[in-house]
């Protein structure tokens, strides 16, 4: 039996993930690597209206079903004007700050396939021009991406096929290093998904019967609030959102455990099911740290939301700088990894 979790083979999963770009509403490539990957392990999969992919491997018990979500979508912005000055003005897609991308380097995705690379800058980036370039605020009007190509006006950029609408990603600059960190953008929350895609494989080539008939969904709209909300059996008692634990001052997550939510800006999650998650950690010595993220939604929080009558969790791996350039350490991959293995072959909670 292969060791498991492999979580160099997990790291390089999260490479792939991340370099393919999806700020959420650009999702395809994404989900159809991920729909390739489960295809070759002979998984059950479709595709929802949404563009989301859902796995389903059956159980022993067909009544009552688990579903387990991770989001494929990104942070990311979309042209909001085609600028007379040669350069382009951002809107954001998910909740960051501008700040978290001055300098970054991106690329503009045409609607007629063409990809253009940039960088996003303050308009005032100059200190030789500028007397305000430190002071200056961060924000819409001021930042703008500069276009790598000969464009001096509006004119010029529409000519290259660039349009307001289209989308743009940023670079991850991912990097995993000799003892044991991967740093990048968009861990939140392809990590997960690499963990999902890596649970998936085990119980398939293992042949593992699991107790439920379990679902899987690889969501495409969380980071705007409805990706997990929809497509969700009646027969689902249990829902665990796999996401990134958020890290801060006052926070207890860290980047070598699993993070098991109580509470976000939804309320609490459900007791009964945190008891059970901790139970499983406690019994597998697996490391983890229970906490609160106060601005912070997930999957599960958006299916209660949307009225579906279910047990809804949260847990993941410990990511450092959210919304910003993220890092993670494969302590944490493996402690979620085992969590998430003993959870999918656990009993379910009475309710």
């Amino acid at each position: 039996m292969a060791m498991y979790p492999n979580v160099q083979e997990t790291k390089e999963l999260i490479k792939e993930l991340v370099s393919i770009p999806s700020p959420t509403g650009f999702t395809s490539k994404v989900i159809q690597f991920a729909e390739e990957y489960l295809t070759k392990l002979q998984v059950e999969t479709k595709r929802n209206r949404k563009g989301g992919l859902i796995a389903t491997i059956p159980g022993a018990n067909t009544n009552e079903h688990r579903m387990l979500t991770a989001h494929v979508d990104t942070l990311g912005a979309m042209v909001k004007e085609v600028k007379s000055n040669g350069r382009l003005k951002l809107d954001l897609i998910g909740g960051f700050r501008y700040n978290s991308i001055e300098g970054e380097y991106c690329e503009i995705h045409t609607s007629n396939g063409k990809v253009y690379t940039g960088t996003i800058l303050m308009r005032q980036t100059s200190v030789h021009v500028y007397k305000d370039a430190g002071k200056a605020e961060r924000n819409q009007e001021n930042m703008e991406v500069r276009i790598d190509a000969e464009v001096t006006n509006a004119e010029e950029i529409r000519a290259l096929g660039i349009e307001v609408g289209d989308f743009v990603s940023f670079d991850p600059r991912v990097e995993i290093t000799d003892n044991g960190f991967i740093k990048s953008r968009h861990l939140d929350d392809k990590a997960s998904v690499a963990i999902l895609l890596q649970l998936i494989k085990r119980l398939k080539e293992e042949n593992v019967q699991l107790p439920y008939t379990t679902h899987f969904l690889i969501s495409n709209n969380e980071e705007i609030g409805y990706g997990g909300n929809s497509n969700i059996t009646p027969e689902t008692v249990e829902y665990l959102a796999v996401d990134m634990g958020a890290m801060g001052d006052g926070q207890s997550t860290d980047e070598y455990t699993v993070s098991i939510c109580v509470k976000d800006a939804s309320g609490p999650y459900h007791y009964g099911l945190r008891k059970r998650l901790v139970e499983l950690a406690e019994n597998n010595s697996i490391e983890y740290k229970l906490d609160i993220y106060p601005y912070y939604g997930s999957d599960a929080s958006a299916a209660i939301k949307s009225g579906h009558d279910i047990v809804h969790g949260l847990i993941g791996p410990g990511i450092d700088s959210s919304h910003a350039f993220e890092r993670t350490h494969e302590k944490s991959l493996i402690n979620t990894e085992k969590l998430v293995y003993h959870y999918v072959l656990s009993d379910m909670i009475s309710y």
